[in-house]
């Protein structure tokens, strides 16, 4: 399949599908990180049209779409407005509902629990299909993470181990934080090649 990963600098999502044997291509507006001559530098909205198989959208900005942050568009942190708040409610919002309603037949797109406003501003919102937690995947940690999905099965758990660690919820303030709690998960990752990989190949031999 060709594969595009929305998003992604880090190549995770990318290589679990690459060493499956699909075409797979990473795509973000920053440089990838393993310096691959497979990542696309340009917003994936750029990109949509070009005919893919599948979908990924792993790491969209979702810092003024999810619940955990409604607050700020009340009572803007310090250094922004509310016009600023706004603006971002309304771009993030932009970008997921581009993705989730390509014309691609298989897509998944990754998010924290959304609020309110931001379901309201999505073009065909639908609840998401799924919530996963890394302990369900070999990772002994909790992260709560919902996918929406299109024409792919919920995915399921693969190696459920002990530990309920708040890693990434619990970093420290630097100028990085954002990258290292948008860094996915190998075992995730694994489980989507292996999973939706596989279920999409088995319906296009019995179509």
């Amino acid at each position: 399949m060709r594969v595009l990963i929305g998003c992604e600098t880090s190549g995770i999502v990318r290589r679990a599908f690459l060493d499956r044997g699909h075409d797979a291509w990473s795509c973000d507006v920053l440089p990838a990180e393993d310096r691959s001559n497979r990542h696309i530098q340009c917003d994936v909205r750029e990109l949509l049209d070009d005919g893919w198989d599948l979908l990924a959208v792993m790491h969209p900005p979702c810092t003024r779409l999810c619940n955990s942050g409604v607050r700020w568009l009340s009572v803007p942190p310090p250094g922004k407005t509310a016009e600023q708040m706004q603006a971002e409610l309304v771009e993030g919002a932009a970008l997921f509902s581009a993705c989730w309603n390509a014309p691609i037949d298989r897509i998944a797109v990754e998010n924290p629990v959304m609020h309110r406003h931001a379901k309201a501003l999505i073009q065909n919102y639908q609840p998401p299909a799924q919530s996963i937690q890394p302990w369900e995947y070999g990772h002994g940690e909790t992260k709560r993470t919902c996918f929406w999905l299109k024409g792919l099965p919920p995915l399921k758990p693969t190696n459920i181990v002990a530990g309920r660690e708040q890693r990434v919820h619990r970093m420290p303030p630097s100028p990085d934080r954002w990258r290292h709690r948008s860094r996915f998960f190998p075992g995730v990752a694994a489980a989507m090649a292996d999973q939706w990989g596989g279920h999409a190949i088995e319906r296009a031999r019995s179509a």
